[in-house]
């Protein structure tokens, strides 16, 4: 399993420790990533998923997974959760057509 965020793509950094007298390490610097359970809405569904601290906030702000997913680009996301935002798009598409029909009516 690689050190990557499934929602933004944040992975491993390289770079140096500097010491007081100026001497470089090479070091990595590793995402704060978190195995985590969000729920979609739409979906009415629970999604396991591997995300960044960051991503976590990104999320909240965004109104839920199902909004961060649907307005987040697609070359950041993982396999993953790019199956689950064509899920939702699908599902949304079939509620607004849903209600468009009982307006209709």
């Amino acid at each position: 399993m690689t050190r990557r965020c499934e929602l933004t793509g944040k992975s491993v950094m390289t770079g140096n420790n500097v010491s007081h007298a100026k001497n470089r390490n090479r070091r990595r610097f590793l995402p704060n990533l978190n195995q985590v359970t969000l729920l979609s809405e739409i979906l009415s569904q629970k999604v396991y998923l591997r995300v960044s601290a960051n991503a976590l906030r990104s999320v909240e702000h965004r109104g839920g997974l199902d909004e961060f997913l649907i307005k987040e680009s697609s070359e950041n996301l993982s396999q993953k959760a790019l199956e689950i935002k064509k899920r939702v798009i699908k599902a949304k598409q079939q509620v607004a057509t849903e209600q468009i029909q009982v307006a209709a009516e």
